[in-house]
């Protein structure tokens, strides 16, 4: 199986993004600036976060972790601006690493109570992939789905999407 939690956001800026698709510039500020006016409250939460890190010289998960970012206040603007998306990225990548670590560590108790052969074998950014028999399969998904959506407590539902083959390239 694996389980798929993305966070894609516009926030290397309309020349990161150009570079990144082959778009012109103008399209890339396009671009962003219609994603932020279907989603303004990516927006805001980027301005508080920002806001907040500047302020503190660190940002912090979902679950605490800290991380330092001395650049912030940096008079070079470049490193300045390297460290505002470094602050919002931690946010995000940091919060999702927490929340998957946290599935892992329920899962991995669950699997071994209810005396699973099915085994979690790695993890990889926002997945997870399993080895299962077929008569464990179902029971393998619906654990998984309830750990994975169940990790944490959010404001926002969490949604997982799976998928199963003979490896990992089927399930891709």
């Amino acid at each position: 199986y694996t389980l798929s939690l993305h966070a894609a956001l516009p926030i290397e800026g309309p020349h990161g993004l150009s570079q990144s698709t082959g778009m012109s510039l103008g399209e890339a500020r396009l671009f962003i600036e219609a994603y932020f006016e279907q989603f303004p409250r990516i927006r805001t939460f980027m301005d508080d976060t920002l806001e907040e890190a500047h302020e503190q010289s660190y940002v912090e998960t979902i679950l605490g972790r800290r991380r330092e970012i001395p650049e912030l206040s940096s008079s070079n603007k470049m490193h300045r601006a390297r460290a505002d998306r470094e602050a919002v990225n931690t946010v995000i990548q940091g919060s999702a690493a927490d929340l998957i670590k946290q599935a892992m560590i329920h899962l991995h108790a669950r699997m071994k109570k209810e005396k699973l052969r099915s085994r979690m074998l790695l993890q990889i950014h926002d997945e997870l992939v399993f080895e299962s028999p077929p008569d464990e399969l179902e029971a393998l998904q619906q654990m998984v789905r309830e750990e994975m959506e169940g990790a944490l407590d959010l404001s926002v539902p969490l949604t997982v999407d799976m998928g199963t083959g003979a490896n990992w390239l089927e399930v891709k």
